[in-house]
């Protein structure tokens, strides 16, 4: 069920695969599995089309060959470039290329402004794979060329396993300051890879089309990694009882609130609140307000005032970092209730060596929510080498700290302690705004309060905080001006149609 695979596991799935078919099996599976989806792609009748597919050296080029074939055999009007072979020959390419060459296909050299000036119907990019290790070259004869001018083009590009110049098991671009194909749909084999998910891969293989090439689902590994869908937490989302009370759902401590940075504190509470909890109360570093005059029904009380023991705590929106923020924080981690770590406490926390060995120390459940700043902080490394691998990133993070760990940004990673990693496809650019990740923060510690386990609520936290930010740029009100306040009333729909959901799937059949 959405299962994710690293690049590694996909070559041992081939390997076995393979080794039980006739040569050149697969390569023809791949390229029938794109032809079907390149016709569908194209925007007139197939008699009329201009199609280019641009072919590599390797296997992936392999794989364009046959999707030529079977293309021009449907009556498109194809031409390939192909980038030849530099190392030695591989017998199923070679008979590709053979059938190709033997095609109504044609093979052109173009530059790149008769690339741009073409006007195809479809791009196939067939240039390089999963295998590529090295920045695609931007000499005037170099591959790079080639891509810069698909990347100007307006019609839609399919890319084969994953868009020529994107690395499939981190989702970064390979090299510094490299470059890759923008695809608007990539139809990848075998199984999906996290790569196409996560940092620049959701800009870069545009929609993820997964072929598995009939290949025997006994000779796939068990993930340990996937795709965030509901399946995977829905069965925590339980309706409510009439006989039930405020108590019943849990109570919330929302820590933060230092002289002039109420703001991200309310937010975080008033998600919170409307994510279900019984009762939330904004514990203030500093002086307390007397009410939160937009949403009276939460409490606001003196933090040094509070038992941290009493309640989930969600610490951190508008802490602050000062000596009196750092032994706040210290009490809420010493506590054996449930812990949401956010924004300032994540810096307290990377400046203290001895307040993360007690966070990691922690029994109850932990959720800390970086963004990659704040994980490169708690890593004592750089942003840079964070989001070079972000699924490492995460999955060291949550070893470290003992927690599960939310690594925000652009397909959001999930981490467990023992190692699972999710990846989450809903969410936008809309989120890209201040306020956001407090949301989240109080979003995940209502879901904590009402009984959630630790993995479940990071799942459902991040899809529900994505989901409600796609219905909104749906609806017209983002990306660009959407506020993390607009996100709160959207959560709590979503979340209540989940439990709507989850009801109607366990509810039995009535009798006839």
């Amino acid at each position: 069920m959405n299962p994710l695979y690293s690049v590694a596991q996909i070559r041992d799935i081939e390997r076995l695969a393979a080794a039980g078919l006739p040569e050149g099996t697969l390569m023809g599976r791949a390229g029938r599995a794109a032809a079907v989806v390149a016709l569908d792609l194209l925007p007139c009748a197939t008699a009329s089309a201009h199609v280019l597919v641009l072919a590599g050296p390797g296997n992936n080029g392999g794989d364009a060959f046959e999707v030529a074939v079977h293309l021009a055999r449907e009556g498109a009007q194809v031409s390939i470039i192909h980038v030849a072979a530099t190392r030695t020959a591989a017998p199923e390419r070679d008979r590709a290329f053979e059938r190709a060459r033997a095609s109504p296909a044609r093979f052109v050299e173009l530059s790149a402004r008769e690339i741009e000036e073409g006007g195809w119907h479809l791009v196939v990019d067939g240039l390089f794979g999963i295998g590529l290790q090295r920045p695609l070259d931007d000499t005037p004869e170099g591959p790079g060329v080639l891509v810069d001018a698909v990347n100007a083009l307006r019609c839609p590009v399919l890319a084969l396993d994953v868009p020529s110049g994107l690395d499939a098991d981190t989702g970064r671009v390979v090299g510094t300051g490299g470059r890759a194909v923008h695809a608007t749909h990539t139809i990848t084999f075998i199984g999906d890879k996290p790569g196409l998910h996560t940092g620049d891969g959701r800009d870069h293989a545009g929609s993820v089309i997964i072929a598995g090439l009939e290949v025997d689902a006994a000779l796939y590994p068990p993930p340990s990694m996937h795709l965030n869908d509901p399946a995977f937490f829905g069965r925590a989302a339980r309706p409510r009882r009439h006989n039930s009370h405020k108590g019943s759902y849990g109570s919330v401590f929302v820590l933060g609130g230092a002289p002039g940075m109420a703001g991200a504190y309310v937010l975080a509470g008033r998600a919170a609140l409307h994510a279900g909890a019984g009762r939330v109360v904004l514990c203030f570093a500093g002086e307390p307000l007397a009410a939160d005059a937009g949403q009276p029904e939460l409490m606001c009380r003196a933090a040094r005032d509070v038992d941290f023991g009493g309640a989930v705590t969600v610490a951190g929106p508008g802490l602050g970092t000062s000596a009196e923020a750092a032994g706040l924080l210290a009490a809420a981690v010493a506590s054996a209730q449930p812990l949401v770590l956010d924004a300032d406490a994540l810096n307290l926390l990377a400046g203290d060596a001895s307040l993360c060995e007690a966070a990691a120390r922690r029994t109850a459940a932990t959720l800390a929510t970086p963004h990659p700043l704040e994980a490169a902080r708690l890593l004592d490394t750089t942003v840079g080498i964070v989001q070079a691998d972000r699924l490492a990133a995460a999955r060291t993070l949550a070893a470290r700290l003992n927690a599960f760990v939310v690594l925000k940004g652009s397909g959001t990673v999930i981490a467990a302690p023992d190692g699972r990693l999710a990846v989450n496809p809903t969410g936008n650019a809309g989120l890209a705004t201040a306020g956001t990740g407090d949301v989240l923060a109080g979003l995940a510690g209502a879901l904590l309060a009402q009984g959630w386990p630790g993995w479940e609520t990071a799942l459902a936290a991040v899809w529900l905080h994505g989901i409600a930010a796609d219905v909104l740029v749906a609806e017209g009100a983002g990306p660009i001006g959407l506020t993390a306040g607009e996100l709160v009333a959207t959560i709590r729909t979503a979340l209540n149609q989940l439990v709507a959901q989850q009801a109607s799937h366990a509810a039995p059949a009535r009798p006839r």
